[in-house]
């Protein structure tokens, strides 16, 4: 699974997971504050139109799968059964991430300034 927000990868694996050791706050974020962007770094657009092309891509091959199963291309039900469930479990995971994105737009427009 890839990680869109780079939280993983930020961490370094340690035992403090997307917390920083104390639990408090990301690891990369002072307690109270927004986080800088990393210089050089992708932008979350570049990020979630390379997660869109990989569903996309997971989606081409769970149909590639079943039309080849269909056509007598190839007899492993499982594998395309594998791929199937990964293209809708990928797209699921994408639409949910719509709805979060929207429910954020919601929040920041009912701020008062």
């Amino acid at each position: 699974m890839s990680d869109p927000l780079g939280f993983i990868s930020r961490t370094g694996g340690g035992a403090g997971g997307v917390f920083g050791p104390g639990g408090s706050a990301p690891l990369g974020l002072p307690s109270g504050g927004a986080q800088k962007p990393e210089p050089g770094g992708p932008s979350f657009k570049d990020v979630l139109m390379e997660n869109i092309k990989q569903v996309n891509s997971l989606q081409q091959d769970a149909t590639r799968a079943i039309e080849d199963l269909q056509a007598g291309k190839r007899n492993d039900v499982e594998g395309v059964m594998l791929a199937t469930q990964k293209a809708d479990m990928a797209f699921r995971m994408l639409v949910s991430l719509r709805g979060k994105m929207q429910q954020a737009v919601e929040e920041i427009k009912q701020l008062r300034v």
